[in-house]
């Protein structure tokens, strides 16, 4: 078995960017709002045409997670859509994750790193807490699960 490495998205990722998020959702009890739809439906259209980037963690020819970097107003990014499957959990993939996407953030010389999470992921806060991510106060969200809002500066 080789190294998991990330890799950037490719069109061929498309089905297992679907699958992961969709997995991921359904695991948390959180429904599929209608942003959600849109980056799982068209990441081509709706993170990487306005500047994104998208992650995917490769072994062996299997998909095992994936993560999103979105453009966001301010130059910022946000980080979306970060999951590793079940099986990859406890390898440090997630922490991979974050790192590329700072790393890609740092080199377009983004100002921060933001996200949006919901505290019933317990495991998901304590990474981002571990990774530098400080509270923001809370404010509106398309999302009904997101209650908690972070940012690391860089």
């Amino acid at each position: 078995m080789t190294e998991p490495r990330i890799v950037p998205f490719r069109p061929e990722h498309a089905p297992a960017w679907a699958a992961l998020n969709t997995a991921w959702l359904q695991e948390g009890g959180f429904e599929i709002e209608a942003k959600d739809r849109k980056v799982i439906d068209d990441p081509q259209g709706a993170i990487l045409d306005p500047g994104g980037h998208i992650f995917m963690v490769e072994r062996d020819g299997q998909v095992l997670g994936c993560c999103a970097l979105m453009a966001m107003d301010d130059g910022g990014y946000e980080v979306a859509k970060m999951t590793v499957t079940p099986e990859a959990r406890g390898l440090g993939l997630s922490r991979r994750l974050l790192e590329a996407c700072e790393a890609t953030a740092r080199t377009a010389g983004a100002p921060r790193l933001y996200l949006e999470t919901s505290s019933t992921l317990t495991a998901a806060g304590h990474l981002y807490r571990s990774y530098g991510f400080i509270a923001l106060p809370p404010r509106p969200t398309p999302y009904a699960r997101a209650d908690v809002f972070m940012e690391k500066r860089l």
